[in-house]
């Protein structure tokens, strides 16, 4: 199953939103499959029809119709389909039909400035993903050389924060490849820059343990703010065991400096 982490890359959903907010200027149909919407028609219009149908909770029919588009070749309804497999939303949980409709998405590339690389992009984290962990009971096994290739690939050319986390932690861990703890730091201080929270906290510990003990402790802190309740325990641990063993003027310019950070005045 895709993780928590990339469904947050459902930041793609700008991807999705230009969709819809095309959709919205288009004139609207009753919501009936008999009122002209049909498997032969347009790919566009079968994907409107398709969200409109998922909105109201009839997700078989926005299944049936992603699905027609899909054929046709619509990006958005293959990315809506594959994250439907991914989250047994609507049909039942394949993450393997998933990953071959990411793949499907990933070798079809896009054009730069197209309003499909929300999709694509996020096809690329989920197959990173895929490849991380791997799908147990199918032919795709973990591969970290693969997935800190796709990491790599979305943070340099697409400037995604998620991306630019997810490689400095395989290149602090040596994952997929050798260690490289100066190329993650100048990756996690990239993507704390956009405000992604772990790597705030993760950039805060590194810099805690080089002697930056206000700096590092204050975006540890900062992080806290931001946190999603699934990775709020490990930021606290980290945060809670810097403050530990920090001065009591460390402790109050770091708390200072992360209201700082935290209101994004802070570079």
């Amino acid at each position: 199953m895709v993780t928590s982490e990339f469904k947050l890359f459902k930041f793609m959903l700008m991807g999705m939103s230009m969709a819809v907010a095309l959709a919205l200027t288009c004139p609207a149909r009753a919501f009936d499959i008999k009122a002209g919407v049909n498997k032969e028609s347009g790919p566009f219009d079968l994907f409107k029809f398709g969200f409109k149908a998922y909105k109201n909770g009839q997700k078989e029919e926005a299944v049936e119709a992603y699905k027609y588009a899909a054929e046709k070749g619509h990006t958005g309804s293959r990315w809506a389909l594959a994250n439907m497999y991914a989250d047994g939303d609507g049909v039942a949980q394949d993450d393997f039909e998933a990953f071959k409709i990411y793949s499907e998405i990933a070798q079809q590339g896009v054009e730069p400035g197209s309003e499909d690389t929300g999709f694509f992009v996020n096809a690329l984290l989920s197959l990173a993903n895929y490849y991380k962990h791997g799908i147990t009971g199918s032919p795709v096994k973990i591969d970290l050389t693969q997935a800190r290739q796709l990491y790599f690939q979305v943070a340099s050319t697409f400037g995604v924060a998620e991306a630019q986390f997810q490689l400095a932690q395989m290149m602090l861990a040596g994952e997929g490849g050798s260690a490289s703890p100066q190329q993650a730091k100048k990756w996690l201080n990239q993507a704390r820059k956009s405000g992604h929270p772990g790597a705030m906290a993760v950039f805060g510990n590194i810099l805690f343990d080089e002697g930056q003990t206000a700096r590092g402790l204050a975006l540890m802190t900062a992080a806290l703010d931001r946190c999603k309740p699934k990775d709020c325990n490990w930021m606290e641990a980290l945060q809670e065991q810097a403050f530990s063993v920090a001065n009591e003027a460390d402790r109050r310019t770091a708390i200072s400096l992360s209201h700082t950070i935290a209101s994004g005045s802070d570079d």
